[in-house]
């Protein structure tokens, strides 16, 4: 339970999860703020059961929660906010519905909880956890925001060689004595840095995460009691433009150009003093401002730092800003101030440099051994105003030069980084701020041979949300699969789930709904899809339309406004729908369900205007699948079949969607029309003489498989089908980002695990063993390793799933009824070519850790599983082993277990040990 004990010492800003004493159970209770507003009604507070001490069939049967301002009060058993008594309940989680929450401040609170187990039918209650704690946000704003200029909406300074310098502000505070609290609530757009007497505040960087900021623009929240002191303090901050203000630069790469407006800055300090007294310090014209270090700053471009500008102790409360300009109060860039309750991007990982080469004089090349995303860090030392240039990028061209194809970043207009020296004569340690990008290689030039590189290293960076899952194999080729996919997922964690981290750095929504069950197994991302939602919500726009991308940072139209398929297409549109279905299948809040319902309506009603006989028929298709041309639009799949499968896939989703949020007449009525669009599409698509629908591709029938589609008389044909064209093909993938997810999910739902085992053994081309042994070290976008193609994409890494669900046997949904929503069936292969002994994978779910590990050797197997307390479990012990104990005991006598008939065994929770022996 390793996984378990590391995730549980994990801090957030909204959380403290602990291990606590328990009662003479040993259940011990683990107390965590689960999601929702902090400042809302719709908080939930959950809780869960620690397995390693607990007895089985452990059920909980009553809970107590307490919350209050201060720990002093819950230890003196008087919460000031919310006691709800014990209340009968099996849920592991309350909806807080005690008095207003205060703005701005700690709150505290814990639970007990009564339980029952094997040999004690009686309740016993638990202690009370140690105080979780969280943060809450703003009730309303008193500072205002301040910028470097009066407002303006800046223009593309297109034909010059640099931005405009981005500002800096800074702020002295005379305090009469310390105070015993301080905590600052902060947005700087598009990007900032805050620091206070010399120091920066923030192990965050990159924040505030990317939104519509007409509509909402995250602030963060930090606790600086410590950083300040009695007497003269400062307040420092640096501004970046972000997504905020993605100009285009002539000499730089971009995707695109649009801005909202110039950089600008909220801030409010909240001090509280010993004697009860509060002080206020909030962002106004008293602010003073200048211009800054960072000459360039652009999201796709790149950053530029002229060491020679930056002011000595500038941000140190004794620095002179009688030359700087006060600041100006501006306009608000339109949206709400919202808390942001996502876990924050940080650097999680550094790179050493394993080679370094010299392509040509004057030019050294840098290999970091690992494709992330992220910035480099150099330590340089050298005369004043010389400049170090660094080219990142994932390849090397034929010459041994870093190339940015991949990209689509060439010499005319690449991304850079550069640092100007300040000159000290001691050695100058420099990374980018508000700029990252994709790479693996970092191509290096100096303006001076006096400059000498001290060192060279990468800061990989992503969202650091807990990690919850764990697999690994005894195959090697498998192992190195899931590393490729998670090293890829993990460098497009970025506040959205962007396509890449380089060309585009979109939020590309297919991925939101299709890859969330492989996302889902590894991380905890409730909060990220909350904000995705709301993304998708404040990109939907009156015709019902929700484009593509989320946050529409920029919109794929033509010239006449008229919104292409890359704007409007049903696969990624229907992420409104969808995404939070997928998110209340793995964490059980219904909340966002029916805060979007009426989006979700909007975009089905959208969809099927656009029908043709209860048939779409337009946008991506598959895209990337593998066809005889460059990838692209689908080639193997009529655009019929996955946008009229989407639709159904909406229209059913709706309809349980429906039924969640109490609406029985909504609910009949989207079954009706799923049926109706069903019966239309085997009309079209379905080919009885063949048993195959469309063109007999991968995607084509394994999409209605997957979907239920396909009439029951028929499906075993179509499996067939399906299965015949994978081993044509020589168990090589053809189906592209779309239609792979439906081809995991038919194979596996269809008990043909063997198949995927097959394809993923594969090593020539296309395949995920080609972009192993073609020396990738994330997912490609291509199945081909296609050099013209990003090197670094998750969309294709549905195979993830398949470890979990498929080969490790772990089902788990939570909109099935209890006692249904576990489900453990493990594939052990059965053939000698498929080199899998033994597999295992966890995953910490909201109702605790579920696990499964078999190892098979000699004609013996050993399954065992760990189903959390308050739970049970559906378990199907794999069919080519007999005689099965359980810990020694028969089946029929182990305790905890129930048989189904069969193989099938309903499993109380608890930790179980099943050994069978090979029929063989």
């Amino acid at each position: 339970m390793t996984l378990l004990k590391a995730i549980l010492k994990a801090v957030s800003l909204l959380s403290l999860p602990l291990i606590v004493p328990a009662s003479e159970c040993q259940v011990a209770l683990v107390a965590h703020l689960q999601t929702g507003d902090t400042t809302a009604a719709r908080l939930r507070l959950a809780w869960s059961l620690d397995p390693e001490k607990a007895p089985r069939a452990v059920h909980e049967i009553a809970y107590e929660v307490r919350v209050a301002t201060t720990a002093q009060l819950l230890a003196q058993n008087k919460p000031d906010l919310w006691d709800s008594g014990r209340i009968t309940s099996r849920s592991m989680n309350a909806v807080y519905i005690g008095k207003p929450l205060p703005g701005g401040t700690s709150v505290v609170w814990q639970v007990r909880s009564w339980q029952t187990w094997i040999g004690q039918p009686r309740s016993q209650a638990s202690q009370w956890s140690v105080p979780a704690t969280f943060e809450t946000g703003l009730v309303s704003w008193s500072a205002r925001w301040i910028a470097a200029t009066p407002d303006a909406l800046p223009k593309s300074p297109l034909g010059v060689a640099n931005d405009v310098t981005l500002p800096i502000f800074r702020h002295t505070v005379s305090l009469r004595r310390q105070p015993s609290s301080a905590m600052l609530f902060v947005s700087g757009l598009g990007q900032y840095e805050f620091r206070i007497n010399g120091h920066n505040i923030m192990p965050d960087v990159l924040t505030p995460g990317w939104t519509d900021y007409g509509k909402h623009i995250l602030y963060d929240s930090y606790d600086v009691t410590a950083m300040l002191r009695s007497g003269q303090n400062a307040l420092a901050v640096l501004l970046g433009n972000g997504m905020y203000n993605a100009l285009a630069v002539k000499g730089r790469y971009s995707k695109f150009s649009n801005s909202y407006g110039q950089p600008k800055l909220i801030a409010e300090l909240h001090l509280t003093f010993s004697d009860g007294t509060k002080q206020t310090i909030v962002t106004d014209e008293n602010w003073r401002t200048t211009s800054g270090p960072i000459t360039f700053s652009n999201t796709y471009g790149g950053e530029d730092f002229n060491g020679s500008l930056e002011r000595s102790r500038w941000d140190q409360p004794s620095f002179d800003d009688i030359s700087w300009a006060n600041a100006l109060v501006v306009s608000s860039p339109g949206g709400d101030l919202v808390l942001d309750q996502m876990p924050p991007i940080r650097i999680v990982a550094r790179y050493k440099t394993v080679s370094i080469t010299h392509p040509r004089a004057g030019i050294t090349v840098y290999d970091l051994g690992q494709n992330f995303a992220g910035w480099p860090d150099v330590t340089v030392s050298g005369p004043r105003g010389s400049s170090v240039r660094m080219l990142c990028g994932e390849l090397l061209d034929k010459d041994g030069l870093v190339t940015q194809r991949s990209a689509n970043a060439f010499a005319n207009d690449p991304a850079l980084f550069s640092y100007t020296l300040r000159g000290t004569g001691e050695p100058e340690q420099w990374h980018p701020r508000f700029s990252y990008y994709g790479f693996r290689y970092v191509q290096v030039e100096t303006t001076s041979p006096e400059v000498a590189i001290v060192s060279l290293t990468g800061e990989a960076i992503r969202q650091n949300d807990t990690q919850t899952g764990e697999f690994s194999s005894s195959n090697e080729l498998l192992e190195r699969i899931h590393h490729l996919i998670l090293n890829a997922l993990s460098s497009n964690l970025m506040s959205i789930l962007t396509d890449c981290p380089h060309r585009e750095k979109l939020g590309w929504l297919e991925q939101t709904h299709l890859f969330a069950a492989s996302l889902m197994s590894n991380y905890d991302v409730e909060a990220l899809y909350r904000k995705m939602e709301d993304d998708i919500a404040d990109s939907q726009i009156a015709s019902g339309l929700v484009p593509s991308i989320a946050p529409e940072i920029t919109k794929f139209v033509d010239a006449n406004g008229r919104s292409s398929d890359f704007r409007d297409s049903p696969e990624w549109g229907s992420a409104v729908v969808l995404s939070p279905w997928v998110a209340y299948q793995s964490y059980g809040d219904s909340e966002p369900l029916r805060e979007h319902y009426s989006s979700m309506q909007r975009y089905v009603a959208f969809l099927e205007a656009k029908t043709d006989n209860h048939l779409l028929d337009y946008g991506l298709g598959d895209w990337y699948d593998m066809g005889p041309a460059t990838p692209g639009y689908s080639q193997l799949t009529s655009k019929r079949v996955t946008a009229t499968g989407i639709l159904y896939q909406d229209l059913t989703t709706l309809a349980k969607i429906a039924s969640i949020l109490g609406k029985p007449k909504d609910a009949r009525t989207y079954r009706e029309h799923a049926d109706a669009v069903r019966d239309a599409f085997n009309a079209a698509l379905f080919h009885p003489a063949t048993q195959s629908y469309d063109r007999n591709s991968q995607t084509a029938n394994a999409m209605p498989l997957a979907l239920g589609i396909v009439p029951p008389d028929s499906r075993t044909a179509v499996l067939n089908s399906l299965v015949r064209d994978i081993e044509s093909h020589g168990y090589h993938v053809t189906a592209g980002d779309i239609g792979f997810h439906y081809v995991v999910r038919a194979l596996t739902d269809s008990a043909r695990s063997d198949v995927l085992a097959r394809m993923l053994e594969v090593t020539s081309s296309p395949s995920y063993g080609y972009q192993v042994f073609h020396g990738a070290t994330t997912l490609t976008e291509a199945w081909d390793s296609n050099p013209d193609s990003s090197q670094n994409h998750f969309m294709l890494g549905h195979a993830e799933e398949w470890f979990y669900r498929g080969l490790a046997g772990i089902d788990f949904d939570l909109s099935r009824t209890p006692g249904e929503q576990i489900r453990i069936a493990p594939y052990a292969p059965d053939t000698p070519d498929l080199t899998i002994h033994k597999a295992a994978a966890s995953m910490l779910t909201p109702l605790g850790l579920i696990s499964s590990a078999w190892t098979q050797a000699d004609g013996l197997i050993t399954v065992e599983i760990t189903v959390p307390p308050n739970s049970s479990a559906i378990v199907e012990l794999p069919s080519r082993y007999e005689g099965w104990t359980e810990s020694a005991h028969s089946l029929e006598h182990a305790p905890g277990l129930r048989l189904m008939g069969g193989r099938r065994i309903e499993a109380e929770s608890g930790s179980y040990r099943f050994e069978g022996h090979s029929i063989r």
